[in-house]
């Protein structure tokens, strides 16, 4: 039986949205796994991280032909100097990550991804000076509000979630800029290809210091260990997957998982304290991406403009 167009596309929406929302499982539940990477440290984790990462995307690029896209972006100075920014970016936002995630602050880092749509809002008027919408507006004031509570309570500036959220909200701009352009394996294999050196020397540095703890702690944490580039591409192939198939309001649900889930691994499995203080600060943030996402289905239902073709094919 020949399904219709329409059956198609339904199909393809729910398969993106297993997509996505498999992404989003995988990033949640992310900490639990640097956490069973002890006793390797932060730094080596990246630097093997990335390494593996550049490894895993060139067997992908191999099996799935893709050497000839991926070429094709290096013969364009401006995409590759893009990627390169977007690899710092990346680059900064594991190592804060995974440094929180092993100092016992996922709580934080949680908090991070929860106001990141809000900072992506920022930016957009920040540096694309698009305009907002009342809704957003009021979503960005009432994190504000939450981010200055939380510094009250604690006594300190929370700057892993600021610096999460800064890093993942700058490299999302950058991957806007790039667009449809670079195929999400060639984008991860050239980011990482310009931090190849930094984490070569960042494994120099920690075999000089601590020493590499690769091979040195058991044969399962050797096998966790070397997982680090598909745990890396991984979700964020599946991510790819899934926003090429869904709605964008559908995504800006969808992405609250990861948050929620680094959310209850902390408090749930990790035992992280949770004063009084942080869950009201913690509440407040919940209200404004409530408040950011009845805005975002809101604009989604809007009809849109009917575009008026001319007669030699332009619009």
């Amino acid at each position: 039986m020949t399904q219709t167009p329409l059956a198609r596309s339904n199909q393809g929406e729910t398969a993106g949205t297993l997509y996505a929302l498999g992404a989003y499982v995988l990033w949640g539940i992310l900490p639990l796994y640097f956490v069973a990477l002890a006793p390797t440290g932060s730094w080596e984790v990246v630097a093997w991280r990335v390494v593996l990462s550049l490894v895993f995307c060139a067997l992908l690029l191999t099996v799935t032909r893709g050497w000839g896209r991926f070429l094709a972006v290096l013969r364009r100075p401006r995409l590759a100097l893009l990627m390169g920014l977007a690899g710092a970016l990346i680059y900064v936002n594991w190592q804060v990550f995974v440094i929180a995630t092993q100092s016992d602050q996922v709580l934080e880092a949680s908090l991070g991804y929860f106001i990141n749509p809000i900072t992506t809002v920022l930016l957009a008027v920040l540096v694309l000076r698009e305009r907002l919408r009342v809704l957003q507006w009021t979503a960005i004031g009432v994190a504000a509000v939450a981010v200055i509570l939380i510094i009250v309570a604690y006594g300190r500036v929370p700057w892993y979630a600021l610096l999460l959220t800064a890093s993942f909200g700058l490299y999302g701009l950058v991957k806007k800029q790039v667009g449809g352009t670079v195929d999400a394996i060639s984008g991860l294999a050239l980011e990482t290809l310009w931090l190849a050196p930094l984490a070569i020397a960042q494994l120099g540095v920690v075999a000089a210091t601590t020493g590499i703890t690769l091979g040195t702690a058991g044969a399962w944490h050797t096998i966790l260990l070397l997982s680090a580039g598909a745990v890396t591409a991984i979700p964020l192939l599946l991510f790819a997957a899934g926003a090429s198939r869904v709605p964008l309001a559908t995504m800006g649900l969808l992405q609250f998982a990861g948050p929620i889930l680094q959310f209850i691994v902390g408090v749930a499995i990790l035992h992280e304290p949770m004063p009084a203080s942080r869950w009201i600060g913690f509440a407040i943030v919940w209200v404004a991406c409530i408040l950011l996402t009845i805005d975002q289905v809101r604009y989604a239902r809007r009809p849109r403009p009917v575009p008026v073709v001319a007669i030699d094919g332009g619009v």
